[in-house]
């Protein structure tokens, strides 16, 4: 046996794709012969040994017995791995203690939700390996306790005078809520389903090294992001008014996924358009091939065509350009020519037609008169034959209303010009390069200089791209509903504040944040605003933590003792996995100290029961929980019951 041990250690590292630092990778050995590879099958049978004891002969064919190889591969001998061992001996294995269900594909849960239904809790920027993303499989029983909605406590209202208990909830107040961003979602929706107007969002791109523009970790498994967005977008369209609108930033490493998803989500017909924000016009420098100086904005409609869209405003320098007329009655005066695309008689049969004009009286017609009349046709400068802007009935709508001149070029031909009233607006462009989306210049120094020189963020947003897009799709002076569950440094808020205040608006911003910067630089940020403004209010307030605070604990213990603290408190206070059998923990104690620090924490994180990690609102009677009477009234008020 030990020989066999042995001649497999030895083949194996032959392939590097499990080999790390001449270490052998016993989950990719695992995940390999799963999937039947060409390459492990290959290796295997080149070994007289290995090829004899692992393949069994039908009919002169080698077939692979993947079972026998998979308990041989999972056998302590052949790669000890003390943490696994160390959870087969308490429990957190299947009924017959054989092996682990993760890896049987054989054994799956009608309608599963999993990957990313909760990260678990980062609390510095870059954390990475450090960060805890719960990949869990849940049945639909377990999935409705997880997303009920939750206890909300640690309430606090903030305006320009400062900071004060809240102690009531009024339709109209801003919001800030820390907490897992899912199941605050899902808490959102008891009061706000169907009532928010746009969702604007700038989710973690999924990116590594400079393009990193969340301090969530960036680095995702591709699928997993996906079903992490998957989880929250769903959650999002419950929330969305019938005349709704969500945009989502996002970079080119998931761009085209991401637009998959939301087609499967949202519905390919509500797709309004894909956005290009130029955020940095140097380009990246550490690009290897193009310099990359854009970002994409996607839109999605709740119904298709249902959601009016503002204009923007003319800048001063398109309104410079209607230099006829005076006060509200400015105009300009347009080529009556068609160029361009369908332009040709063939195209447009109904818009070519001649116009007469006479120099000596300046009379305009349709008809020819008599002598005295030139025959003004189509025609570009090259006298290609094109067509008027116009057909016949307008035209002399037009010409009715003095609309229509005819000007002499230096040529000697004639030009027809329409008349071109000053607009409210123009329609916004798909691609936005001004100066003002800068996000070095309007994003990130312009934080800075609200925290007076301190660096805070990585690459947040441009304020004035965020404050566009709310711009566009919401009602100017009104009172609609903005929502941001990825609040980051709080840009979206900011822009909304700017944006009641110019127009008198009313607009309402509700935004999710579960890293611990919320307080410092998110809730600061918008406090500062407010105080520079002269106006403003919002409440912030927490999802109720319970096995929460146990994560955040573990994660932050420097040593095996505070550990073992640890572990004796969650077994009287926490709630804990049914896969655990903690009576048999005492007598593996001494193994559990031999354990890594990190393999300590890995166990203890393992064995908390995800679904407990906030108080659900169902439960805020429990004795257990001690929600205070004024958390419990606000709670009721909140969710408008009692």
């Amino acid at each position: 046996m030990q020989n066999l041990l042995n001649d497999l250690r030895q083949l194996l590292k032959q392939d590097d794709r499990l080999m790390v630092e001449d270490e052998l990778l016993k989950n990719k050995i695992i995940e390999l012969a799963l999937k039947l590879d060409e390459n492990l099958i290959r290796l295997l049978l080149s070994h007289a040994r290995l090829r004899q004891h692992f393949f069994a002969e039908v009919d002169s064919v080698l077939v692979f017995d993947k079972e026998k190889f998979l308990q041989f591969v999972s056998n302590k001998a052949f790669l000890p791995d003390s943490y696994t061992a160390f959870k087969n001996k308490i429990g957190l294995t299947d009924d017959g203690g054989r092996t682990y269900l993760s890896r049987h594909r054989d054994v799956v849960l009608a309608w599963p939700y999993k990957d990313c239904v909760l990260e678990g809790g980062q609390t510095e920027e870059d954390a990475k390996r450090d960060e805890v993303f719960w990949n869990i499989t849940l049945a639909p029983d377990d999935i409705d306790r997880l997303l009920d909605p939750k206890v909300l406590t640690n309430f606090r209202r903030i305006d320009a005078e400062g900071e004060r208990p809240a102690t009531e909830f009024a339709d109209d107040d801003n919001l800030i809520i820390k907490g897992n961003n899912l199941l605050a979602l899902h808490s959102l929706t008891r009061r706000f389903g169907g009532k928010v107007k746009l969702i604007y969002i700038d989710p973690p791109y999924n990116t590594q090294g400079d393009a990193n523009t969340f301090l969530y970790n960036n680095t995702f498994n591709h699928s997993t992001w996906l079903s992490f967005m998957k989880a929250r977008l769903e959650v999002s369209l419950e929330l969305m008014r019938n005349d709704g609108v969500i945009a989502i930033a996002i970079d080119d490493e998931e761009q085209a996924y991401l637009k998959v998803l939301c087609d499967e989500v949202f519905g390919r017909d509500n797709h309004m358009g894909t956005l290009i924000v130029q955020i940095k016009p140097s380009g990246r420098t550490t690009d290897a091939y193009f310099a990359t100086c854009h970002e994409y904005v996607l839109f999605y409609s709740k119904e298709p065509n249902y959601p009016d869209m503002n204009f923007f405003e003319l800048t001063e320098a398109q309104k410079s350009k209607y230099n006829e007329g005076e006060g509200e009655d400015l105009y300009k005066w347009r080529d009556f020519l068609r160029t361009g695309g369908y332009s040709t008689p063939e195209e447009r049969p109904n818009s070519y037609y001649p116009i007469y004009f006479n120099p000596t009286t300046e009379d305009i017609s349709l008809e020819k008169k008599g002598s005295g009349y030139v025959e003004i046709l189509p025609l570009d400068s090259n006298g290609v034959k094109r067509v008027w802007r116009k057909i016949p009935q307008s035209f002399a709508e037009h010409l009715k209303n003095g609309e229509i001149q005819i000007v002499l070029r230096s040529n000697g031909t004639y030009k027809v010009q329409l008349i071109d009233r000053i607009k409210k607006g123009i329609r916004p462009k798909s691609i936005w390069v001004d100066s003002k989306y800068d996000a070095s210049s309007h994003g990130t120094k312009l934080l800075k200089n609200l925290f007076e020189g301190e660096r805070v963020f990585s690459f947040p947003k441009s304020l004035y791209a965020v404050k566009d897009v709310i711009g566009i799709f919401t009602e100017r002076g009104g009172r609609d509903i903005v929502l941001d569950f990825f609040a980051g440094s709080g840009t979206t808020a900011h822009a909304v504040l700017e944006l009641n205040k110019e127009d008198g608006g009313k607009r309402k911003f509700i935004l999710c944040e579960q890293l611990d910067y919320v307080e410092a630089v998110t809730a600061k940020r918008v406090k500062k605003v407010i105080e520079n403004n002269g106006q403003g209010v919002f409440t912030y307030c927490e999802l109720m933590q319970w096995n929460e605070r146990y994560v955040e604990r573990i994660q932050a213990a420097q040593s095996a003792d505070e550990l073992q603290a640890l572990c004796e408190k969650m077994q009287g206070q926490a709630f804990l996995s049914y896969k655990v059998n903690f009576d048999q923990f005492d007598e593996h104690a001494e193994e559990f100290a031999q354990l890594s620090l990190a393999d300590q924490k890995r166990f203890l994180l393992e064995v908390l029961d995800k679904n407990q990690l906030y108080v659900n609102l169902s439960e805020i009677g429990d004795a257990d929980y001690q929600v205070s009477k004024e958390d419990k009234r606000l709670n009721w008020q909140f969710y408008r019951q009692g």
